[in-house]
């Protein structure tokens, strides 16, 4: 029963921390090299976009999507999308993405010149489902080195530990005060019924 109910808070944590890594803000220092619209078909992999953008008609089966093109210091690719997410999830109250793609199409440049950006985005990307992190906002930066604190998340998660250590000192009180109490009577009440089982036996047997 130990192994079951700490294998359960194991995959109630990890789920909680994929959730939170998947919802709140990055950022990236990359250098953009294109822009463009691109005709997506969603399929299986449909939760992991946004609704259609705010003031346009809901596509069930595909629309038109901006999508972001840049590589990082390393070299290595990332491909970002470019939608709103409106009024849903996650509450971004995002409705700029026109915007967002004429200020990346702004900053697009090459190797022999770089213009370095931060993306700020959330998502992730996975090739294989063909998932890309939803760009929020783009802004020039004068070199791959500038220093990024992640205030907001650091407010957002401090917050969020705040709240669960208040449910869980309140959770403690009422068990304390309401539910360990009935585990004692109960546990009283079967020891004081197996002693008197233990004392009927004993009288039974000295008879017999």
């Amino acid at each position: 029963m130990t192994w079951f109910l700490w294998s359960f808070r194991l995959l109630a944590a990890l789920a909680v921390a994929g959730f939170l890594h998947y919802t709140l803000p990055q950022r990236d220092v990359v250098r953009i090299v294109n822009t463009d619209v691109r005709r997506i078909d969603f399929g299986a992999n449909s939760i992991f976009w946004a609704d259609a953008n705010t003031g346009q008609a809901q596509a069930t089966g595909s629309r038109d999507i901006f999508f972001i093109d840049a590589f990082r210091e390393n070299g290595r690719p990332i491909v970002y999308r470019n939608e709103d997410t409106g009024w849903s999830w996650p509450p971004y109250f995002k409705l700029n993405s026109a915007n967002v793609q004429a200020e990346a199409r702004d900053l697009v440049s090459s190797s022999d010149d770089p213009q370095w950006a931060v993306v700020r985005h959330y998502g992730w990307r996975a090739e294989v489902l063909s998932v890309y992190p939803n760009a929020l906002s783009v802004r020039a930066v004068e070199s791959p080195d500038v220093r990024l604190v992640p205030w907001f998340n650091i407010v957002v998660l401090t917050l969020l530990a705040c709240l669960f250590w208040g449910l869980w000192v309140r959770w403690r009180r009422f068990r304390e005060r309401r539910i360990d109490p009935v585990f004692e009577r109960v546990e009283d009440e079967m020891i004081e019924r197996g002693s008197a089982a233990r004392g009927r036996l004993r009288r039974l047997f000295r008879r017999s």
